[in-house]
């Protein structure tokens, strides 16, 4: 469950097929980077980029949650945005993805969770689990230090989530995988 997400997406006048006319925005959560939807209080300003509460207690400009939401829902300037939001989270929460990398293990005799990230083909992996054995990391800036081969660390981040949000993986690392009713099942 979110507690906080950032607008990545405004509409005053909700969306332009909608019955009911009521403002929209659209949201990516901060420690799941779920994508959501909700309605905007009354009083509330908004402005894209700006940190939200989205937690049963303590709403203000939210006033309620419409809910989950796929990429395909996204509106093209969320699109847009969206990377931009994931790689401000990448930087907000450093510790959690540096600690990813000094905490990767296995997934199967063949497999290695490093491998699941984009851009760290076995020469880096290789390197990166050497490295992280010698010292562990201390900072993105420090990985890439490190092993200079791997270009941007923040980067390699972004487009795996961005990836897992478009639903383009087997393996869900940072986000949850998207809601796909069962056939014939309830919601």
């Amino acid at each position: 469950m979110e507690d906080y997400a950032w607008v990545i997406e405004y509409l005053p006048a909700g969306h332009a097929e909608a019955l009911r006319r009521e403002p929209v925005v659209q949201l990516l959560g901060t420690r799941f980077f779920t994508l959501l939807e909700a309605t905007v209080s009354p009083t509330a300003s908004i402005v894209i980029g700006q940190k939200v509460c989205v937690g049963k207690e303590g709403r203000q400009e939210v006033s309620h949650i419409r809910g989950r939401i796929k990429y395909d829902d996204l509106t093209n300037g969320a699109r847009e945005f969206l990377p931009v939001m994931i790689k401000r989270a990448v930087g907000e929460r450093e510790t959690d993805f540096v600690g990813f990398i000094n905490n990767a293990r296995p997934i199967s005799i063949r497999v290695h969770t490093l491998d699941l990230l984009p851009g760290i083909g076995k020469k880096n992996m290789e390197s990166l689990l050497k490295e992280r054995e010698a010292k562990p990391f201390e900072s993105l800036t420090d990985i890439h230090t490190r092993v200079p081969t791997l270009a941007d660390p923040v980067g390699v981040f972004v487009h795996r989530i961005m990836s897992e949000l478009q639903g383009n993986e087997k393996y869900y690392l940072f986000t949850k995988p998207p809601f796909v009713p069962r056939p014939g099942g309830r919601y």
